[in-house]
């Protein structure tokens, strides 16, 4: 049994988190504070350390190199990003930014607790120069099984073969491009190529280009100075900088404006960042991912991403077949699912009823993981005992395939019916030209996100401006 030092200040978290780890056969010391944890515990008895960065009195940061061979993860929110990365550079294991789930930790932890204990001793360090110190190796990774691979678990002949892929591409510096279906796997697969990379012990910064307004998007990658626009009251520095030494991850780059298109490629070519309102470049060494669910060669075409960024994005490509290509997987993950989510809420094991089994095999899956993760929860919610069957899943696909639909209308080259995507295509369409996307939403009475992912899904881009 592993023994985990936790500090963190807040009662409410430090409990859940405590919880969490001790369900997951680890037993757990916790603290408040660094001194509060110097007085009660030997800091060198821990096989891990977590920690948060913000601590009443010292910051959790001061924890790196006083705890022994122990490894020190810590916990982080976005303003205190600088402070881990500079934490990490200088012998912490890892960071988490907050807020992170629960399986983000547990991995993190199994990963460093299994690391620490394939590590052989050190042998004595020579003598060395007293402006020189010695850099630590990462240390090394375990043989992966052929269907698990960092998280992710596939046993079909499509996911061994980007498993396969992975393993190869990971230990470059190049660019690397992930495509993908909305709900396949595309930042868990980022995740997995940072962590068996030589910078695994250093940031990985993951950034989703539709969740941040098109207005802040440039400040936000790039940093800006102070005064550089109303409201800018002190320089920050981007997640570029952020990301220093580690892995940037661009979740949904095809949703990037021009403008910031344009910033990124001068960022990959010279390798500088120049935050907002500067006349100074900053040298910024990071891998780049980006993935997308969109057509890029397409978008290419009609001209709304740019042909050069795309060939510099493209270096390396991996394409992440969808669930419904991955015959037998759906089951697999399942079960591995039900199995995370007892471990996490401390129920008894689920099991599925083979009817269960047979209507997740034969689902089709528009959602992909995530929506086999969300039927999952849900049939937990739902099950009166141990045991899932069809009606807990509420799957409404057939277990046979559908008869053939009537030819469908063809609009602007799309093909429609009467379907409500049908009515959704033809009214987006008709009217994109003339609304904007939030009069759009509100006329389809959905969010701007829905629009959004349901544009993603049917393969409808936007118009350019």
């Amino acid at each position: 049994m592993s023994r985990i030092l936790l500090v963190e200040d807040e009662v409410v978290i430090r409990a859940e988190l405590r919880r969490l780890l001790e369900r997951h056969g680890h037993a757990v010391v916790e603290a408040g504070s660094i001194a509060e944890a110097e007085a009660e515990h030997d800091l060198c008895a821990f096989d891990l350390v977590v920690a948060d960065v913000r601590l009443p009195g010292a910051p959790g940061t001061e924890l790196v190199g006083r705890c022994g061979d122990a490894p020190v993860v810590l916990m982080t929110s976005y303003a205190t990003v600088k402070a881990a990365v500079d934490a990490v550079k200088r012998g912490a294991a890892d960071y988490l930014s907050k807020p992170f789930d629960h399986a983000e930790l547990l991995a993190l932890v199994d990963h460093h607790l299994a690391a620490a204990r394939r590590a052989p001793p050190a042998p004595p360090a020579p003598p060395a120069s007293a402006d020189i110190a010695p850099r630590a190796a990462p240390p090394a990774l375990p043989a992966p099984a052929d269907d698990e691979l960092e998280g992710m678990i596939g046993g079909s002949a499509a996911m061994r073969e980007v498993f396969a892929r992975v393993r190869r591409v990971a230990p470059s510096e190049a660019t690397l491009l992930v495509l993908g279906e909305s709900g396949t796997g595309k930042e868990t697969l980022a995740r997995a190529v940072h962590r068996l990379s030589p910078r695994r012990q250093l940031p990985f910064v993951p950034v989703h280009c539709a969740a941040i307004p098109e207005g802040l998007i440039e400040a936000e990658l790039f940093g800006y100075e102070r005064g550089a626009f109303p409201g800018a009251l002190s320089a920050r520095a981007g997640l570029c900088e952020a990301a220093e030494g580690g892995t940037l991850l661009l979740d949904e780059i095809g949703e990037l404006p021009a403008a910031v298109q344009a910033r990124l490629l001068r960022f990959l070519q010279t390798g500088e960042v120049r935050r907002v309102g500067s006349a100074r470049a900053r040298p910024v060494d990071v891998r780049l991912i980006a993935t997308t669910s969109r057509d890029l060669t397409a978008m290419v075409r009609e001209r709304s991403f740019r042909s050069d960024l795309h060939l510099r994005l493209r270096v390396l490509e991996i394409q992440l077949p969808p669930l419904r290509e991955r015959p037998g997987d759906a089951v697999r993950l399942a079960g591995s699912l039900l199995e995370r989510r007892a471990l996490a809420t401390g129920r008894a094991p689920f099991t599925l009823s083979p009817e269960a089994r047979a209507a997740i095999a034969a689902a089709p899956w528009p959602g992909n993981v995530r929506e086999l993760e969300n039927t999952v929860h849900r049939a937990m919610v739902l099950a009166g005992g141990s045991e899932i069957g069809v009606a807990q899943l509420g799957l409404d696909a057939p277990l046979s395939p559908p008869a053939p639909a009537p030819p469908a209308a063809v609009l602007d080259g799309v093909p429609s019916s009467d379907s409500l995507e049908g009515y959704f295509r033809r009214f987006v369409l008709e009217h994109q030209h003339e609304l904007t996307e939030t009069e759009l939403a509100r006329r389809l009475g959905i969010s701007r996100k829905a629009l959004w992912e349901r544009r993603q899904r049917l393969g409808i881009p936007r118009p350019r401006s």
